[in-house]
Parts: C-alpha cells; sequence; structure tokens
C-alpha cells in the first residue's frame, strides 16, 4: 500500500481516498433520494444504493487495514505531520474522531439493516409494497447517520491534517 496521500499533505494514501469516497457519498445518495422520491426511480436507487455500499465496504476495509496494519495506527500517520501538533491539538484531534466513530459505527449496521431487509421483502423489481413505510424510517435514519460519518469524518481530517498548515 501507498504510504503517503494525495491530498498535498502526509496523510495516507488510503485515509486521502476515503476522504475523498466521504465527499461524493452525500451527493451520489442525495441523487439516490432524489431518483426514488421524485422520479419514481425505484431500481435506480436500489442498484445506487448497492453501489455505495460495495465501494465503502471495500474502501473502508481496505483503508482499516492500511491504517492499522501498515501505518501503525491513526496517532502514527499524525505525526507524520510538518509542523507536528501541538498536545492540545492532539486531545482536540482524539475528541472529534471519538464522535466520528460513533456515527461511523452505526452507519454501516443501520445501512447493512436497510440494504437486507429491502433486499428480502422488496419485490424485483423493486416498487412500493408493505416493507416501504419500515425501509423508509430505516432509509432515512441511514441517510442521516452516513451524512453525519461523512461530516465529522471531513471535519476530523481537517483538525488532523489541515488545520496546522
Amino acid at each position: 500500500m501507498l504510504r503517503d496521500g494525495f491530498l498535498g499533505n502526509r496523510a495516507s494514501f488510503m485515509l486521502d481516498f476515503v476522504v475523498v469516497a466521504l465527499a461524493l457519498v452525500v451527493p451520489i445518495l442525495l441523487f439516490s433520494l432524489y431518483a426514488v422520491k421524485v422520479r419514481r426511480q425505484y431500481a435506480l436507487h436500489r442498484n445506487l444504493q448497492l453501489l455505495l455500499g460495495v465501494v465503502l465496504l471495500v474502501a473502508v476495509s481496505a483503508f482499516e487495514v492500511d491504517l492499522h496494519l501498515v501505518q501503525g495506527g491513526w496517532e502514527q500517520v499524525v505525526a507524520k505531520q510538518q509542523p507536528p501538533l501541538s498536545t492540545e491539538q492532539i486531545a482536540h484531534v482524539r475528541r472529534l474522531l471519538g464522535i466520528h466513530l460513533i456515527f461511523a459505527t452505526t452507519t454501516p449496521v443501520l445501512w447493512v439493516t436497510t440494504i437486507v431487509l429491502a433486499l428480502r421483502r422488496m419485490p424485483n423489481p423493486p416498487q412500493p409494497c408493505a416493507h416501504s413505510r419500515l425501509h423508509k424510517t430505516l432509509g432515512w435514519l441511514s441517510t442521516v447517520d452516513l451524512t453525519l460519518t461523512s461530516i465529522t469524518g471531513l471535519v476530523f481530517y481537517h483538525a488532523a491534517f489541515m488545520a496546522s498548515r
């Protein structure tokens, strides 16, 4: 795996890749919601959700392997920054990461539940059905959670890798 990223700082390649993915997820998610809510394109919505799920699963899995097994943890990646972060900045970054991890751990649970239930309970091709009400609730919870995961991940990245420059 590549050790340095491509966004102009000393973050890892995979960290930069996940940051770009986080920035792209929300607009694609919003387009998927537009497709289903406004255009009633249920199959497009399903396909976009499945694509997002697979892409994020692969990206985050590769990121976690890289971060923990190759890079030695987030603190090792942050320690490469020039100038180095102060003790206060590290404490702030640690708090931001804690907030991010709340959403980053609940998002996959909600999203997998939403997708698995939809695949099991919705007709193929997809269309409104008895499961639609629960799916809509789970979908909105997943959307809010994923959006908060993206926002908090980007805030963490900014504080850890860009704010001290």
